[in-house]
């Protein structure tokens, strides 16, 4: 596996070694062994999947106080634009986001540690994208931030017309309103 560092502290891109041939692929998308300590050494106790037709952004969602998730994702089929935010208060790189496309082309994962908030956007047909947490969604403890605050001006790699977010997602507060990921 290869290990590529991003602009930001502990966020890191993971490229498998992919063994392909006549017959198809494989390649192992988790092996504790081939990964740093940081990620390997993670107890990832759920894991999700979302299915989702283009244009579609889910995000930009977070866990808070003690329910704080890492989040190791990829995407089994399709292509997404995914971003990463730092909330961490103490982080140089703090409000500053990362985004990456992944897809079952390139077959990338990101790892995100706890202290951000994430969310992706469809740019295929359909995708679907999946996820390891290393800690259980808790409803009381969620969060997020609207994925058009204009002080993030984040590109979404997608014309703005074309995106579809939940009614959830749609009243997200502005950055500098959200909750801290360090709050209960």
């Amino acid at each position: 596996m290869n290990i590529i560092e991003t602009e930001i502290p502990d966020l890191l891109i993971i490229e498998p070694q992919v063994y392909s041939d006549d017959r198809g692929y494989f390649f192992e998308s988790y092996n504790a062994n081939k990964l740093p300590e940081e990620i390997s050494s993670i107890n990832w106790v759920q894991d999700n999947e979302s299915k989702s037709k283009r244009g579609v952004l889910r995000g930009l969602h977070y866990q808070t106080g003690e329910k704080a998730q890492a989040k190791l994702v990829r995407v089994v089929f399709g292509e997404i634009y995914d971003v990463a935010l730092d909330l961490r208060t103490d982080s140089s790189t703090y409000g500053e986001w990362f985004g990456v496309i992944l897809s079952d082309e390139n077959k990338r994962q990101l790892f995100l540690p706890r202290g951000f908030a994430h969310g992706f956007v469809v740019l295929s047909e359909e995708s679907i994208f999946t996820y390891k947490c290393d800690n259980f969604y808790s409803k009381k403890s969620e969060g997020g931030i609207v994925f058009d605050d204009p002080t993030l001006n984040i590109d979404w790699h997608i014309d703005k017309e074309e995106i579809l977010v939940s009614d959830k997602d749609a009243i997200l507060p502005n950055f500098g309103r959200h909750r801290h990921i360090d709050s209960e």
